[in-house]
């Protein structure tokens, strides 16, 4: 890990350069996501406002689709108004559907925690709420174990200042944002994040 300033320095470069499409997905009449195939996993990241994660994430080489949505609350198919009330017990989130022989788990968890402040509880900057927490929603017990082996080594060797409050759960409750949601920035490119 490199020292807690190179990570915020790291953390706004990679934002800065994070403003192209990445949708090879396609969402059916049930919001579910449909993949073209099955030599890919999911991740669910949750890391304050979807855009700025979507954004990130779009720009790495093996990441074949980036969706915001919501998981982790208890409301079926919240609307971002719902959402953003606070209401909903749901995060912001991006799923991501990465190709693991051009992206392990691991390098995506070293991007997430090295572009969000997973120090700051149901807060990142400016955005405040049960929505913008902190969260990790595994697929399976592999990415579980590999995402809290990951938090674990962080807490140990004392990445940041403040304890971790990172959310690791079982995805649950993930629905699909609205589509003026999707690739936010490559479609509103005049919006600044900083």
């Amino acid at each position: 890990m490199k020292n807690k300033r190179d990570m915020k320095w790291m953390s706004i470069i990679t934002i800065i350069f994070a403003f192209s499409s990445c949708s090879n997905a396609q969402i059916d009449e049930d919001e579910k996501i449909i993949y073209e195939s099955d030599n890919m996993d999911t991740i669910t990241l949750g890391a304050g406002c979807f855009w700025c994660v979507e954004a990130v994430f779009s720009e790495l080489k093996g990441i074949e689709s980036v969706v915001a949505g919501y998981a982790g609350g208890f409301v079926k198919n919240p609307s971002y108004k719902d959402v953003c009330s606070g209401t909903t017990g749901h995060a912001e989130v991006a799923q991501i559907t990465y190709i693991p022989s051009e992206i392990s788990l691991g390098d995506i968890l070293e991007v997430f925690w090295k572009t969000h402040d997973p120090t700051t509880l149901n807060r990142q900057g400016a955005d405040i709420g049960t929505q913008y927490r902190s969260a990790i929603f595994y697929h399976n017990e592999k990415q579980g174990n590999e995402a809290k082996s990951f938090k674990q080594q962080l807490t140990d060797s004392e990445a940041w200042d403040n304890p971790i409050v990172t959310e690791i759960a079982p995805i649950s409750n993930y629905s699909v944002a609205d589509n003026y949601h999707q690739n936010y920035f490559s479609q509103n490119g005049d919006q600044s994040i900083l």
